[in-house]
């Protein structure tokens, strides 16, 4: 199964597309949109067009996205959520299901610490889906948003499957 991963960005978004083959992960694609102009909406449907783009040569089962986080600046909250949201309507246009993870969440997953920097994630990353190199950074979060779901769907599978014994019956 094809996981899309985006790390939205009204600058920047990056794209990460791995392959879940049971418990390993292979790398297919990753890169960055760049995005060009000053106008917001011309910014916004460039992502959108990116996204899309990429939705249609790849053709994932599944996206994942960052959640967006308080950042001190409220404007680039704001321009990031906008990013985001054009980003989840493509995936959702396309019939993806589309989850999102907390920065934290995605960080913890695949480096094993909430609080890790962008050089940790990008050189785990790299080690788990035995990278020639290390990819930008963007990428590299977009990377880490689609192992993030790929393991959260192996605990959810796992979890499905599992049967506790409850007051001496199995459920």
């Amino acid at each position: 199964m094809l996981i899309l991963g985006i790390d939205p960005g009204s600058r920047v978004t990056g794209y990460g597309v791995i392959n879940v083959n049971g418990a390993r992960n292979e790398y297919v694609a990753s890169g960055c949109i760049r995005i060009q102009g000053e106008l917001l909406p011309e910014r916004l449907q460039q992502v959108y067009a990116g996204v899309t783009e990429i939705i249609e040569h790849y053709v994932p089962q599944e996206m994942a996205i960052e959640q967006v986080f308080m950042a001190r600046n409220a404007d680039s909250a704001l321009k990031l959520g906008q990013a985001r949201g054009v980003a989840i309507v493509a995936g959702a246009n396309a019939g993806l299901p589309v989850a999102e993870y907390a920065a934290r969440r995605v960080k913890q997953s695949v480096v094993g610490n909430g609080g890790a920097d962008k050089s940790q994630v990008q050189i785990m990353v790299a080690h788990l889906l035995k990278l020639p190199g290390i990819p930008q950074a963007d990428a590299a979060d977009a990377l880490a948003i689609a192992l993030c779901h790929a393991h959260s769907r192996g605990q959810q599978i796992a979890t499905a499957g599992s049967r506790a014994r409850v007051r001496g019956r199995w459920v």
